[in-house]
């Protein structure tokens, strides 16, 4: 088997690929498109399953020391009423680590460090890739052609290696919803670790980092391509009634900070994550809305079982095979689920219907909405060679 690896797409799933691929032997080039990575401004927060994959790949330790436990908390109505508390102790107890908050620029940079310099290549998109023999596949044109044994395509939702390799795929669509977020400029006194509060429609949350700053996010109901020219401004009346800490969440933040993004999802499913000697990996396979908070997680899970399959079967085609066969599943599940949390969360706006699913939340005994959490988190990964 030979061991070379370009992986296309310098995110998350992509340099945890390039990490894994590196540890089991093989020569990995990652070729990042852009010279700044985006959305170096958000936080992100990651599940057992997500932690547990980069266990795997030997940088879990480093990311924990650089998160914040989400111990505290819960889901709130506007007025400020409880509708679920988070018991981040029991979730520790039930999977061993609670859900931890990090800037997103924080793991970035925790990733990138374990890689070998010169590995990352900023500013290069892989603008043509194709299989030129049984064994080997072309990534780029010109002077700047690369061949390898295997492509990873982590090249994001808008991948162009999937609508290549997927020509009658209907590709993303958008959900329906926008998210705005940015991280505060200086440290706030929060009561609590994570805290998400849902209205008729809109959504509002928060995760606070170890330096007490923290970053916010709200979704919002809206056509693509909607954009307000001061979108700090439009926030502050929007939530301008809302339960404290919001409006100081807000008013806290820099309006050159805010970062402004449609939610788009693959709504249909790919009907494989490989092609030849090509795959897809993160959100470029399984690209899902954020109701779950798992697509960074999904997209760990994809580069440890890859790095297991190539690090344990005999050829590359069978070790594609076995990913796709154990990754495809989970994670269009997972997606599915996230689409159905926001049509009975975030999305819900029929007062009755908002009424009703609060009441239920309310009900609903604490290890109840524990032992859902974890369908999703209780994930174990494969062992790596």
């Amino acid at each position: 088997m030979g061991k070379t690896a370009v992986v296309v797409g310098g995110g998350i799933g992509g340099l945890a690929a390039a990490i894994g691929l590196h540890r089991i032997g093989w020569q990995v080039t990652v070729l990042e498109r852009t010279s700044t990575l985006e959305d170096a401004g958000a936080g992100i927060s990651l599940a057992a399953n997500g932690l547990r994959a980069l266990d795997a790949l030997g940088v879990g330790g480093p990311v924990r020391e650089a998160s914040r436990g989400q111990y505290s908390g819960g889901t709130r109505t506007p007025r400020g009423g409880w509708l679920t508390r988070m018991d981040g102790a029991a979730l520790e107890e039930a999977v061993g680590t609670p859900i931890m908050g990090i800037p997103r620029s924080a793991l970035h940079r925790l990733l990138r460090a374990s890689l070998p310099a010169g590995t990352l290549v900023h500013d290069r998109a892989a603008d043509r890739v194709e299989q030129t023999g049984p064994a080997t596949v072309r990534v780029g044109s010109g002077a700047t052609v690369l061949e390898a044994d295997l492509v990873v395509a982590a090249d994001g939702i808008g991948s162009t290696i999937r609508s290549r390799l997927f020509p009658h795929h209907p590709g993303p669509v958008h959900s329906g919803q926008a998210v705005l977020r940015a991280i505060t400029a200086h440290a706030m006194d929060l009561r609590t670790d994570f805290e998400l509060t849902w209205g008729r429609g809109p959504e509002f949350g928060h995760i606070a980092f170890p330096d007490g700053t923290a970053e916010w996010h709200a979704v919002l109901t809206l056509p693509a391509g909607t954009r307000f020219p001061d979108p700090l401004a439009e926030l502050r009346r929007r939530f301008r009634t809302w339960h404290d800490p919001i409006p100081a969440l807000l008013n806290a933040t820099r309006p050159e900070a805010v970062l402004h993004h449609d939610v788009n999802e693959l709504r249909t499913p790919l009907p494989s994550y490989t092609a030849g000697r090509i795959v897809l990996l993160g959100d470029a396979a399984h690209a899902m809305t954020p109701h779950l908070g798992q697509g960074a997680c999904q997209a760990l899970e994809d580069a440890v079982v890859l790095t297991a399959a190539l690090g344990t079967e005999s050829t590359v085609e069978a070790a594609l095979a076995r990913y796709d066969a154990e990754r495809r599943p989970r994670s269009q599940a997972v997606a599915g689920a996230a689409r159905q949390a926001g049509k009975l969360g975030q999305q819900l706006s029929h007062p009755v219907a908002v009424t009703l699913r609060n009441t239920a939340m309310r009900l609903t005994p604490s290890r109840v909405a524990t032992r859902m959490v974890l369908r999703h988190h209780a994930w174990a990964p494969p062992s790596l060679p």
